[in-house]
């Protein structure tokens, strides 16, 4: 009979448990299914049979990352080497993941067993664990799963804040959705400030160019020679600004309120300011892209590149693509629907918006965006794994296309792929070595100014320090040096003062009155009052 065993990872430690009368069990999982519940007929089934806790919160983390990978951790091993049975043919394994027991089976030699009444039996197991566990109590399993779970997100999210493709797909999004509602925009402008002056629109047009005119002219009666040199800087065209003057004052449009035309000029400075921002963001787009993907940015340019991420949803995702999905890339509908009708498949997706299939005649485009998808996909895997990306690959594939190009038009022979990738190699390693030893100096200089501040923090408390001691040691030299002043100021007393001596202290004379030598009882003198108050009365 085989003794079937299920081992459960839990966030404490490794727990190994032994199912009883297995055979039966394994025919009747509507029953196993009830008892899950039950935590009384659950101990029937199941029961303990060694329980291994993890030393530390590092351990764990460990396990949880062998065991996530399909990987057999040492603290695994010897567990199940320790309390699995000696006979391994007598004794089956369940676990829950098939991953981790494939390696089990393969590295110790015990058959395992995944899914049916194994996954039933670990879901009663989860449940009531920490009855299975004595000393383990409810609280303080949560708390530990709780724990790890943060533990193991942070090691798996590796966050680098300089190549975070996150906010390319944002960016580009925005940028999609600025172009949509400044062109919206920019048509109401158009059609209403096209009542008041209608010739602007076949003079002008620009857009953005537009929006800024109307907020300059504003009521074209008011428009003269003095504002021919602002039209001038807009329109970038001297007879294009002389053409508005003359349009204005033989225009055909209707009059138009002030309040009307305040309503005007406050809309086209939002749409201006749009446009403005349009700008801005396109410029930080393009930063954003030299930093995280320089190689397809100096290939197919940073919009495509932008929008090539964003549709794959990382630039992790499109490193895993191959070449053929990168080339339909964006163009799904159109395949199912050529799958589903047997018509031609599509030959290129967002690749298309490159310069090169533009460039390509007719009969090579699909040739070309073959190629260029391929390009695509090993700049866009050397974006994602490379340490230090720079964009020297991104331009030798882009000489590469242009090869290709020149090959299929005047037939000229490129060079060979393996020639190209040594020069890049060589190159790379020296921009690279260039890159590290700049941020080596910027690193030091960092450090020299985090040391010199130390220092001042230290000075400064050195300092405090020391004025504080000196307040508390030197209150009372100020006196001393006070009073030598005082003595030094003093007038030195006369010759004859020094001569006389001092006088002595007043005492209480005893007034004895002699009479032929005889000495009578001797008789205090009284001293005078002082004379009181004149409001008071004083006793007699």
């Amino acid at each position: 009979m085989v003794l079937l065993h299920v081992l459960f990872e839990h966030a404490a430690g490794y727990a190994l448990l032994a199912l009883k009368e297995v055979e039966e069990i394994s025919l009747l999982l509507p029953q196993v299914e009830e008892c899950v519940l039950n935590i009384g007929k659950f101990h029937s089934i199941v029961r303990l049979v060694a329980f291994s806790p993890f030393k530390s919160a590092h351990s764990a983390l460990e396990n949880a990352n062998a065991v996530s990978e399909g990987i057999l951790h040492e603290d695994l091993r010897l567990f199940l080497e320790t309390n699995m049975p000696a006979k391994k043919k007598k004794a089956l394994l369940g676990v829950g993941d098939p991953k981790i027991g494939a390696a089990i089976q393969e590295e110790l030699g015990y058959p395992c067993q995944t899914g049916g009444v194994i996954a039933e039996i670990l879901r009663g197991v989860r449940l009531h664990f920490h009855s299975l566990v004595k000393g383990l109590t409810e609280v303080s399993a949560s708390k530990a799963q709780l724990g790890l779970g943060h533990s193991y997100s942070r090691a798996k999210v590796k966050f680098n804040v300089n190549r975070v493709d996150n906010m390319i797909i944002q960016s580009i999004s925005l940028l999609d959705q600025l172009d949509k509602d400044i062109n919206t925009f920019s048509m109401r402008v158009r059609e209403w400030y096209g009542y008041h002056f209608p010739e602007l629109v076949k003079i002008v047009s620009d857009n953005a160019t537009y929006c800024r005119l109307a907020r300059l002219i504003g009521n074209r009666r008011e428009l003269n020679e003095e504002k021919l040199e602002a039209l001038e800087e807009l329109t970038m065209d001297g007879a294009k600004a002389q053409a508005i003057l003359d349009a204005s004052r033989s225009s055909m449009g209707m009059d138009i309120s002030p309040i009307d035309m305040i309503n005007i000029e406050s809309f086209s400075s939002r749409v201006v300011s749009l446009s403005e921002y349009r700008q801005s963001l396109n410029t930080y787009l393009r930063s954003k892209m030299a930093q995280v993907a320089p190689s397809l940015s100096a290939l197919i340019g940073e919009a495509v590149g932008a929008r090539l991420i964003s549709h794959a949803g990382s630039l992790t995702n499109l490193a895993k693509y191959p070449a053929s999905t990168v080339q339909i890339l964006g163009a799904e509908k159109a395949l199912f629907r050529a799958l589903k009708t047997r018509g031609n498949t599509p030959k290129y997706g967002l690749i298309f918006h490159s310069t090169f299939i533009g460039r390509a005649a007719a009969k090579n485009k699909g040739r070309i965006s073959r190629y260029l998808a391929n390009k695509c996909s090993i700049a866009s895997r050397i974006d994602c794994f490379s340490e230090v990306p720079t964009t020297v690959f991104g331009e030798k594939l882009r000489e590469q296309v242009e090869e290709r190009l020149s090959f299929y038009e005047t037939g000229d022979p490129p060079r060979k792929n393996l020639d190209v990738m040594k020069e890049a190699v060589n190159e790379a390693g020296e921009v690279v070595a260039e890159i590290r030893r700049k941020q080596a100096k910027k690193e030091k200089k960092r450090l020299k100014k985090e040391k010199k501040r130390l220092e001042a923090l230290a000075a400064a408390e050195n300092s405090i320090s020391e004025n504080g001691q000196e307040t508390e040691n030197g209150e009372e030299k100020p006196k001393k040096k006070r009073k030598r002043q005082v003595e030094e100021t003093e007038e030195p007393p006369a010759p004859e003062e020094l001569a006389t001596p001092p006088k002595p202290k007043k005492k209480k004379k005893l007034i004895c009155p002699e009479e032929d030598g005889v000495v009578d009882s001797p008789m205090p003198v009284k001293k005078k009052k002082k004379k009181a108050p004149k409001n008071l009365e004083t006793e007699d």
